[in-house]
């Protein structure tokens, strides 16, 4: 069984994808990156600020899935520049802090719409 995820609390998907797929008992989200649902904007008065609306985003579409961040076993964080990666890494760990998930972290030389970081995951229901 294949469930589209989408829910208004998180941004419209800027592509031809869905804010997530569950599969069974596994939900695969899609990339997000730090815009802000009620204004379309990409947040960018710090990275800080960017990171934890990308966090936020990831929040609820495990929400709309009837999940939370503990779900998570999988993260990928791409980075635009990886000397970004401690600070990051402070402003994920308080999102999972507990049993934090599996995860990689990858610089690339763009993300869409100048983003700095994204974040895709991967949640099993237990």
């Amino acid at each position: 069984m294949r469930t589209v995820i989408k829910t208004p609390l998180a941004p419209a998907a800027i592509g031809p994808y869905n804010q997530g797929i569950l599969a069974g008992d596994t939900l695969y989200c899609s990339g997000q990156i730090g815009i802000n649902p009620k204004t379309g904007s990409l947040v960018t008065e710090s990275l800080e600020a960017e990171t934890e609306q990308v966090l936020e985003n990831i929040g609820r579409v495990l929400q709309a899935a009837g999940m939370t961040y503990i779900n998570v076993v999988q993260c990928t964080v791409f980075l635009s520049d990886i000397n970004d990666y401690a600070q990051v890494n402070e402003i994920y760990s308080r999102y999972f802090n507990e049993s934090p998930p599996a995860r990689e972290a990858i610089q690339v030389a763009a993300l869409p719409r100048n983003a700095r970081v994204e974040i895709s995951c991967i949640a099993v229901r237990f």
